[in-house]
């Protein structure tokens, strides 16, 4: 007999419990008590696992668990697939309630055969920051999986809810071991899952997917990088402020509007994968782990898809919104995220689900390390202050689980909010350096007043970084996601974004670029070939710099995204690789993998290798005759050395000789100790690296050629 009142206090006779009550479940107990079950919309209900957050399959049924602060009833909706509406309503019992926890096992549910979602009631009071609503569909804020989203650009991904899968954990590692590559070793290469592959010139079975990043791995071991950097693969909502620009689809292609932490965008496996999400994913960074490569993930916890109070309402607004986001006195939104809304990162119910989800991507999907956009939000306080010891920054720092995870932060927000160099870090995290992005770009293209900074920005910024104890807190890098490519960096002098049909007004207008004498494309042989020298420049440069490189996929055979510098929105060639460029710069390709094998090669470019037996400092600075302090205003030139030791006490010794000038310079060596000579390894005057010879330097005297970099190394 079913019950017709659940919140009653009468109690059934006990029944039995499945038979399956002794297998074991990782992260639940054992056993599953005898207890007597209750009944409610057709289905045998019994108390669940409190501390177990989301939906948990286990022996004969599924064990729910959600929690808010201010809710006063919570309902579990059961949806047969792709329907809309619930084919089962189950009200939380209010003694299945502890403190602001209801948890619920609801046996004989075949995880197959439904989705999931809650309907939350509470009190309304905007002002508050309260707007409980009993008839929005909410989904969960542990889903491990969203359904409705496999069929990238689907209509349905504008349903009017989003709904959850439960997930079988069965994927198998075997013998799993992550690379543990060191920070100062580290080759970061960032991209796009869908757009790395996606266009038909990549060649691959599966484009714009995981299994299509996963056919590339001999490309990505051949040019040498051991890191790929996944920009957002989190679920999102690619559909949010879908429009049609001129004839051209925008979508949301980036996805920094995250829709769930828990669950990987399912639009990016090859296949469906029911009740298995994910499977494709932890197969590559399965693979990519034991071919020395790992895996991080670029991470949105700075904000949500839910945006502002004219945004959606699907998930934390419906459970908490005073308490997951940032409220000003009369409810609106802090806009820190520059997105419409700004998550309350450091209130402990927010810190607690951020700590879990990482630890979740940790040990369900191996993951290697964590970019964290905008990272600037997860150390402001309640009102939106920054605070000095972030509760959330510091229990990242010290966690256990995250002990040799790489932590990476972009220091700064869209609230004014810049850290870079004072990032709260315990010394465990590094930083997106964008001082060594807009110093280099300046230096680079011959600005005057630039030569001391970039100097600074290849010795390790230990201006930045002087009260780190760690010497490879900077990434460096001077292409990313967000701006021009390689290529674009010197063929545009102004961004051209007209196409994301906001008449050009957005994107950064401060790119430090330049075109070398043309705007946009040219058949111009001597633009061209200044335009590929000083792309060889920035790799050179980058390469020889302290701290740890990164770069945007492509930008190693010149892919261009035709001067636009802000392609959120660009599903289409724009942000896509075009692949047909790698034979067409098969030479850029090839200098670019030579500098990474160079790097490697030479120790002394990335630590402090010094003992003093070399006779130099560690980094010396030198102008166009030996030894500078500083450098001039007026300077364009930099020489910059690496001395120290290698194996079996062997010298390694690295000048880099950099003229940004617009003429030829003769450039005196510092002397070294015989039987030490001066030979060159890289000049990038010239075009290809295939054909170099070891030249030895001439009486300690050398002529670099306007704007291109000698790299030297001292030998026998």
């Amino acid at each position: 007999m079913q019950k017709e009142d659940v919140y009653t206090t009468e109690r059934r006779a006990p029944a039995p419990v499945p038979a399956e009550k002794n297998t074991q479940v990782v992260g639940l107990p054992r056993t599953i008590h005898l207890v007597p079950l209750d009944h409610v919309a057709g289905f045998d209900i019994r108390p669940g696992f409190y501390e177990a957050h989301g939906a948990t399959a286990i022996p004969g049924g599924v064990n729910f668990t959600v929690y808010s602060h201010g809710a006063t009833r919570i309902e579990l909706l059961l949806f047969h697939r792709t329907a809309e509406e619930p084919f089962a309503v189950l009200p939380f019992p209010e003694h299945y309630r502890i403190g602001n926890v209801y948890s619920m096992i609801v046996f004989k549910l075949n995880i197959e055969e439904f989705e999931y979602a809650y309907r939350v009631d509470g009190p309304y009071d905007p002002d508050k920051g309260l707007i409980f609503d009993k008839t929005k569909y909410l989904l969960d804020p542990y889903a491990k999986a969203v359904t409705g989203q496999s069929k990238w650009g689907s209509p349905q991904h504008i349903a009017k809810s989003f709904k959850a899968r439960v997930v079988k954990d069965d994927f198998d590692w075997g013998n799993f071991r992550r690379p543990l590559i060191p920070m100062e070793d580290l080759v970061i290469y960032e991209m796009h899952v869908r757009g790395f592959t996606n266009d038909r010139s990549s060649g691959v079975l599966y484009p714009g997917t995981f299994a299509g990043l996963m056919e590339k791995l001999p490309y990505l071991e051949e040019l040498g990088v051991n890191v790929v950097e996944l920009m957002p693969i989190f679920e999102f909502n690619e559909m949010q402020d879908y429009r049609v620009v001129d004839g051209q689809k925008l979508y949301n292609y980036w996805g920094y509007n995250t829709v769930s932490f828990f669950a990987p965008n399912t639009s990016y496996a090859a296949s469906t994968e029911y009740n298995r999400e994910g499977n494709e994913l932890k197969q590559l960074i399965q693979v990519f782990n034991e071919h020395g490569i790992e895996v991080f993930l670029d991470v949105v916890f700075n904000h949500t898809a839910e945006g502002n109070e004219n945004g959606p309402f699907f998930s934390f607004k419906g459970f908490d919104n005073n308490i997951y986001y940032l409220l000003t006195p009369g409810g609106y939104y802090y806009n820190f995220s520059g997105c419409g809304n700004t998550m309350n990162c450091n209130h402990p119910i927010v810190r607690q689900m951020i700590l879990d989800c990482l630890r979740y991507w940790v040990t369900t999907y191996r993951v290697n390390g964590f970019r964290f956009d905008l990272a600037a939000i997860l150390g402001r306080n309640g009102d939106g202050a920054p605070m000095s010891e972030p509760p959330l920054l510091q229990a990242l720092a010290f966690d256990p689980i995250l002990g040799d995870i790489k932590l990476i932060a972009e220091a700064w927000d869209a609230g004014g909010l810049y850290q870079v160099g004072t990032f709260p870090s315990w010394n465990r995290w590094a930083e997106w350096n964008g001082r060594y992005r807009d110093d280099m770009r300046r230096y680079i293209k011959g600005d005057e007043g630039t030569a001391q900074g970039a100097a600074l920005r290849m010795s390790g910024s230990q201006d930045i970084y002087a009260s780190h104890s760690r010497t490879n807190a900077s990434i460096n890098f001077i292409t990313c996601h967000d701006g021009f490519t390689m290529y674009d960096l010197f063929s545009y002098n102004t961004k051209h974004n007209e196409k994301n049909g906001w008449n050009n007004t957005d994107g950064a207008n401060d790119n430090n670029s330049w075109n070398c004498g043309e705007e946009g494309e040219t058949d111009d042989p001597e633009v061209l070939r200044l335009r590929m020298r000083m792309i060889r420049n920035s790799f050179a440069l980058l390469m020889c710099s302290r701290g740890t490189p990164m770069f945007l996929a492509g930008d190693e055979f010149c892919n261009t995204q035709f001067g636009n510098n802000n392609a959120y929105c660009q599903d289409n060639l724009t942000s896509w690789l075009d692949w047909n460029r790698l034979e067409a710069h098969r030479d850029v390709f090839e200098f670019v993998k030579f500098m990474i094998a160079f790097r490697k090669e030479h120790r002394i470019l990335r630590a402090n290798m010094s003992d003093g037996a070399s006779g130099y400092p560690d980094i010396s600075f030198h102008g166009v005759t030996p030894n500078r302090e500083r450098f001039e205003s007026y300077d364009h030139y930099i020489g910059v050395m690496f001395a120290g030791k290698a194996s079996q006490m062997k010298p390694d010794i690295v000048y880099v000789a950099s003229n940004a000038y617009w003429e030829t310079l003769e450039v005196e060596l510092p002397a070294l100790p015989a039987p030490l000579r001066w030979k060159i390894v890289v000049d990038t005057w010239e075009t290809d690296i295939s054909n170099r010879q070891f030249a030895e330097a001439a009486n300690q005297r050398i002529s670099v050629r306007p704007r291109s970099v000698i790299i030297l190394t001292a030998q026998t």
